[in-house]
């Protein structure tokens, strides 16, 4: 059981990096060079929604400071549109400006292409459900680590 978690959490990781690797040169063949491939991801989950910084953390599961910074970025680079809530002057409430919604739809059509290339020899109909199942078992199981 050890070495099963251990390749597995590595397997995680490793995927990660790689999946960050396909949309960087997914941004490199568009000649986007004004945001990362975590930004993009980050830009992604936003979506067509409004949130705060805060929410856009615990949606994407990243580090607090690191999205502070992307979003200063992505601002910057005129991704995204910062506003002060209008019931909270203290929460800024993030969404995707126009570029942010036309690189949103570039996103989002290279996922459907990756979905549309896989082939039942590589992953079958079945195969993502159960691995996605077990993968949420994983998180409920490092969530409960993280309880003090």
């Amino acid at each position: 059981m050890r070495h099963a978690y251990l390749d597995t959490v590595l397997l995680i990781e490793r995927l990660h990096r790689y999946y960050l690797e396909v949309v960087k040169i997914d941004l490199d063949r568009r000649n986007i060079q004004d945001i990362n491939n975590v930004q993009a991801l980050i830009l992604f989950n936003i979506g067509e929604d409004e949130m705060t910084v805060g929410e856009l953390t615990v949606r994407g599961y990243y580090l607090g400071s690191n999205v502070s910074y992307n979003v200063k970025k992505m601002t910057e680079n005129n991704y995204i549109i910062q506003e002060k809530s209008p019931h909270d002057k203290r929460s800024i409430r993030v969404k995707l400006s126009e570029k942010g919604l036309v690189l949103h739809k570039m996103l989002k059509e290279q996922f459907d292409r990756q979905i549309a290339s896989l082939s039942p020899a590589t992953l079958a109909d079945g195969d993502l459900a159960p691995l996605n199942d077990m993968l949420r078992k994983l998180e409920r199981f490092w969530t409960s680590l993280m309880k003090y």
